[in-house]
C-alpha cells in the first residue's frame, strides 16, 4: 500500500470519529442531558487537539469547533 493511501485512510478514520463525537455531543445537548454533555465535552476537546497534533486538522478549525460546542453547551 502506498504511503499516501495509508495516510489518507488514517486521516479519514480520524475525521469520521470526530464527526461522530460531535454528533453525539450535540444529540446530548438537544436531548436535555446537560450533565452528560458537560462530561463529554472534555473528551471531544481532547479528540480535536489530538487531530491537530497528528496534522489531520488545522489548529484554527479545531479551536473554532471547540468554541462553538462550548457555546452550545452554555446556551442550554
Amino acid at each position: 500500500m502506498r504511503s499516501n493511501e495509508r495516510k489518507h485512510m488514517h486521516n479519514r478514520s480520524i475525521t469520521s470519529r470526530l464527526r461522530g463525537l460531535e454528533k453525539n455531543f450535540r444529540s446530548l445537548i438537544t436531548g436535555g442531558k446537560k450533565d452528560e454533555a458537560a462530561k463529554a465535552l472534555s473528551g471531544v476537546h481532547s479528540a480535536f487537539d489530538k487531530a491537530v497534533k497528528s496534522g489531520v486538522m488545522p489548529r484554527p478549525t479545531a479551536n473554532r469547533k471547540k468554541s462553538r460546542l462550548a457555546l452550545a453547551l452554555a446556551a442550554k
